[in-house]
């Protein structure tokens, strides 16, 4: 059996910046600046160790943010990205967030989306407290 080139969960720059929703550029000036280890594989790739990654990963989804903002919260599943659409009705809205490579789609009031000001290109949040999360392996 052929030795593989690089160990199981382990990440290319690209792989890694992809799963973060940033750029490889990005990825790869944290891993210059010393943020996140990095070694080389047989063919002279940088790669990122996946238990490494998921800390790392860790470290920047904290919630201090939030609570340094003045609303702290139970939730941990917090996406910042872009309004991407808006579709009005009588009594409730649909708002789509493009967070990364993530369209989240939500429904709420129609008084809360004009009261939170919310139309294509405004900066939002999708804050996410689920009991039933479905998880599927890549």
């Amino acid at each position: 059996m052929a030795k593989p080139d690089r160990p199981a969960h382990a990440y290319r720059i690209g792989e890694a910046a992809a799963m973060l929703g940033v750029s490889a550029d990005t990825m790869r000036r944290w891993v210059d600046a010393g943020r996140l280890g990095a070694a080389r594989d047989d063919h002279g790739h940088r790669i990122i160790p996946g238990a490494q990654l998921a800390s790392f990963a860790r470290e920047l989804a904290k919630p201090e943010n939030a609570a340094a903002e003045g609303r702290p919260s139970s939730a941990r599943n917090r996406f910042p990205g872009i309004v991407t659409d808006v579709q009005l009705g009588d009594v409730a809205a649909q708002v789509e967030i493009q967070a990364g490579p993530f369209r989240v789609v939500s429904l709420i009031s129609r008084e809360s989306a004009e009261e939170l000001g919310l139309v294509p290109g405004a900066p939002a949040t999708a804050v996410i407290k689920s009991t039933n999360v479905v998880v599927e392996a890549r």
